[in-house]
């Protein structure tokens, strides 16, 4: 008889039997004793439950119809990375800054803020939907520069968000509410996550063309060609510096003939900005945001300071939505506070009110971009001597055209095999595009990660 206690889950029924079933000859033990022949579902992920009395149910998991979504290429090779018990390997895949010594820095400027905060003992109570006003003000002063015009008419809305990603997702929430089936085009190549955002949001997301594999940096012809072509009201995704993950950037020429095109076509802009100040200073980074500005249209930003002030675990974002007047900047406001608090309901304190208080102290605005600069060159250096190694070694593969990339990344033309030699053969991880975080290395990794391309290389 069996004596196991009642209301008890019943094993999953792929190819073994629960133990009433297995004394009952493969019959089912209902009421009274009774047997009935068992139906076995090997494909449905289904379980028996047994109440009080003896009686079992089928239960089919609300969860059956799931599928398992393919790892993200990053964390893919981030969790290989992590399992990997030598000694000597190297991690190139992470979008990660690392100093001179391969340490994640914590910035000078973020120290003292940070100590200055907690001093004050200041409760962590709520913050503002949309974030403190002082740290709005200063997100738009750093986008558009400090008095900027756009600012004085009162077009821009900016709500603290959860990182870039929530920036872009919460942005993609407000475009799906008014401009729901429209198109949104992103480079090909680009951040993973771009489409993921979108796709999710219910957009179709389509590639428009931005790297040539041949020159090592932006195809803008074509590009230009296929946005000429996309419908009315179509979202176009754009880097606004330090593409990623090419590294490859839009000239200011192209830019310039860029802003008027997008608004002739009645395209949306939505400027991804997650690397402002790692190009070629903060205000030449942000001139493409400030370009759009001018021109009079309408469109969204996405910021992120996760790079810039090394608080990658504090989620510390903005996004900016620019309208045509004040009273339209009001209504898109409204919306994207409704979504924001359906959401998440308020943004994170403890970064947000770091980036506050060094963007709005003078003498630590001033420490934080001496370092930032800092930074920026260290990432130029390694990315000169890398290129200029490699195109000595192998003057047919072009490899000088990684010193006119910028940011943290570059495209370094290594194929799917090659970069798959590299991380098997000599612990080097890259992704099989041949993208690496140039932000990695320093000078006592470059010789290796130098020897191990060319290698590679040769075959």
């Amino acid at each position: 008889m069996d004596c196991e206690p009642k209301n008890r889950f019943i094993p999953e029924r792929i190819g073994t039997l629960p133990r009433a079933e297995a004394l009952a000859g493969g019959r089912d033990v209902g009421n009274k004793g009774v047997g009935r022949p068992a139906t076995l579902d090997r494909t449905a992920r289904s379980r028996r439950i047994e109440d009080p009395l003896g009686r079992l149910t089928i239960m089919t998991s609300l969860f059956a119809g799931i599928q398992d979504a393919p790892l993200d290429p990053i964390m893919r090779l981030f969790e290989a990375f992590n399992a990997d018990t030598s000694t000597k390997k190297l991690n190139l895949v992470v979008g990660v800054y690392t100093d001179a010594d391969g340490k994640v820095p914590r910035l000078r400027a973020v120290q003292t803020a940070e100590k200055r905060w907690i001093e004050k003992g200041l409760p962590k109570t709520y913050r503002p939907i949309e974030g403190t006003k002082p740290f709005r003000d200063a997100v738009q002063a750093l986008l558009f520069g400090a008095g900027a015009p756009i600012l004085t008419q009162n077009r821009t809305a900016t709500l603290q968000s959860i990182g870039g990603t929530g920036a872009l997702k919460t942005g993609a929430d407000v475009l799906a509410r008014l401009n729901p089936g429209a198109t949104v085009a992103v480079s090909n190549p680009s951040w993973e996550n771009h489409k993921a955002l979108f796709s999710q949001a219910g957009f179709t997301v389509v590639d428009y063309p931005y790297f040539s594999a041949e020159t090592g940096g932006v195809d803008y012809p074509a590009m230009r060609a296929y946005l000429q072509d996309l419908p009315k009201g179509s979202i176009v995704v754009l880097h606004a510096c330090c593409h990623n993950p090419t590294g490859a950037d839009l000239t200011p020429d192209a830019w310039s003939d860029l802003a008027p095109l997008l608004a002739e076509r009645g395209l949306i802009p939505f400027l991804d900005i997650a690397y402002q100040g790692f190009g070629d200073g903060l205000d030449a980074d942000a001139a493409p945001v400030r370009l759009f500005a001018e021109s009079g249209q309408e469109f969204f930003v996405a910021s992120s300071f996760s790079k810039s002030f090394s608080l990658y675990g504090e989620r510390v974002g903005a996004l900016t939505i620019v309208a045509e007047n004040p009273a339209m900047k009001t209504k898109v406001e409204s919306l994207a506070k409704r979504l924001v608090r359906a959401s998440y309901s308020n943004p994170v304190t403890h970064g947000a009110a770091i980036v506050e208080m060094v963007l709005t102290d003078p003498e630590l605005r001033a420490d934080w971009e001496r370092e930032l600069a800092e930074m920026r060159e260290r990432i130029r250096s390694m990315r000169v001597r890398m290129a200029d190694s490699l195109q000595q070694r192998h003057p047919e593969r072009g490899f000088d055209a990684i010193k006119a990339q910028k940011g943290m990344f570059s495209y370094t033309g290594l194929t799917p095999a090659e970069a798959t030699r590299l991380r098997e053969e000599h612990e080097v991880y890259a992704l099989e595009t041949g993208r690496i975080c140039v932000a990695a290395v320093n000078t006592h990794n470059i010789d290796h990660v130098v020897d191990a391309i060319d290698a590679v290389v040769k075959g």
